[in-house]
């Protein structure tokens, strides 16, 4: 093996154990939010709404995945559908004031939990480290959330919580349920 091929296989690894922490931190920091669920209300608050397709869009997800998952979010509350404003045929997708709420509080937690994590980490460390994450995710096709290449790095599918989820490396939706 060359030094590149074990260098890719640590990433592999470490980045299989990065995600199943994360569902699992998830877990502990809100209960009933899934690290999919998170990751589906950070992207409807960041984009201020959006179509279910959208969202199975945005993260390469089956349309029956993402509607499972917006049936337990719009069920629990945190989410509701309004009629587009431009065809009313179309439905967006909204959060709600408790969807709010309850994201605002998951961030909170998770961003107090990444800077104790890093906390010993010198700047110029997190700066390179978050460039590097910026790099890999915003990269074209390959190895990563919603490729459907690594079953172990993709957010779990399945509508209940991981009993021990793990943090992704991006903010992915989907698992019984993102951003650090």
């Amino acid at each position: 093996m060359t030094a590149a091929d074990v260098a890719i296989e640590t990433i592999h690894h470490e980045m299989t154990a990065f995600a199943r922490r994360a569902r699992a931190s998830a877990g502990r920091l809100h209960p009933e939010l899934s690290l999919v669920s998170y990751t589906l209300l950070g992207h409807l608050e960041e984009s201020g709404g959006c179509r279910a397709t959208d969202l199975a869009a945005h993260y390469a997800l089956d349309k029956s995945t993402v509607s499972r998952q917006v049936s337990a979010l719009e069920g629990a509350g945190l989410i509701e559908r309004r009629s587009d404003a431009q065809d009313q045929r179309v439905q967006v997708l909204h959060l709600t004031s408790a969807g709010t709420e309850i994201l605002a509080q998951v961030t909170a937690s998770r961003r107090v939990a990444f800077r104790e994590r890093l906390a010993g980490w010198p700047e110029e460390d997190l700066r390179r480290f978050a460039g590097y994450l910026l790099r890999y995710n915003t990269a074209g096709p390959g190895p990563g959330p919603g490729t459907g290449s690594d079953p172990d790095t993709e957010p779990d599918p399945d509508p209940e919580p991981d009993p021990e989820p793990e943090p992704g490396v991006t903010a992915s939706p989907i698992d019984s349920p993102t951003s650090g």
